[in-house]
């Protein structure tokens, strides 16, 4: 077969085959969700499941932190990758989807969250390839990031914050909520301290990925008068019809079934409080 044969077989071949997807784009709406196969895309969140920042109660400090630097970094000013670590149910992935709201509202459309799973945070320097070149600002996401050994996820996750050759691009940053401190079980960092040659160096290693976080926030076990002060918040906002004293004893009877006290916890006592009373709730 000859050359010129071969060379209009391959041109056939080329205007069948069907035209490359067009890059993933932050167009048409403020949230997306990554999804890095088969093929990569940006999925529209249409309407985000977030609450409104005034209602986090109970961590004014945290929440100052997070939309201050959230803000900076929607104004197209110097901000921090952010860290949100510690306990269980005190508002971390809510803060983080409030102060996007919040800092989008005063400058609109200025920034896009975009969340990304544990699972795929291997895929993240691919992510922030395609965000290089975006003329908008995007927020990436991924919530109760943790890891039980220092695998591929967690040496991308290491280069995305050193920032590798190319570097972290200006218009990208990176937040996080887990439950550990410094991303790895406790018992595999004390494993590296009395198995390593050199056990400081070991267990900076393992600790060092957390520090790599310019912003580290810690929320704490909630005690019963900031439980209360959150169920008050709450309740205050719906209008609920119900004294404080009413409001009080029920909420430290909700404890009692549920076994502790956390934000997610009086959230979940004021949606059964607010149906109970007859009350709509609309977030």
């Amino acid at each position: 077969m000859s050359e010129a044969t071969l060379t209009r077989i391959a041109d056939a071949l080329e205007r069948l085959a069907p035209p490359p997807p067009p890059p993933p784009s932050l167009q048409g709406a403020d949230a997306f969700i990554w999804h890095p196969t088969p093929l990569p895309r940006l999925s529209p969140v249409r309407r985000v499941s977030a609450v409104d920042i005034v209602l986090l109660q109970g961590v004014d400090r945290q929440k100052s932190l997070l939309l201050e630097n959230t803000r900076r970094f929607a104004r197209g000013l110097p901000a921090n990758n952010a860290m949100l670590w510690g306990a269980r149910g005190m508002g971390k992935s809510s803060l983080v989807k409030a102060a996007h709201a919040a800092a989008n509202a005063e400058t609109p459309g200025s920034l896009a969250l975009i969340e990304i799973a544990r699972e795929d945070i291997r895929t993240l320097p691919d992510l922030l390839e395609h965000l290089r070149d975006q003329p908008r600002r995007a927020l990436v996401f991924c919530d109760d990031l943790s890891f039980e050994r220092e695998d591929a996820d967690y040496k991308a996750l290491k280069s995305v914050l050193d920032g590798g050759i190319a570097g972290r691009p200006p218009n990208v940053l990176f937040y996080a909520t887990s439950n550990r401190r410094h991303l790895m079980p406790r018992d595999m960092i004390e494993n590296e301290r009395s198995t390593a040659i050199n056990p400081n160096e070991a267990v900076e290693e393992k600790v060092s990925l957390s520090d790599r976080f310019g912003l580290w926030i810690g929320f704490h076990n909630c005690d019963q008068p900031t439980y209360l002060a959150m169920v008050e918040g709450y309740a205050d906002a719906f209008r609920l019809p119900i004294s404080r004293d009413d409001l009080h004893a029920r909420a430290k009877e909700w404890t009692v079934t549920r076994g502790g006290r956390s934000g997610r916890v009086a959230w979940q006592f004021v949606m059964d409080l607010a149906g109970d009373l007859g009350v709509p709730v609309k977030l």
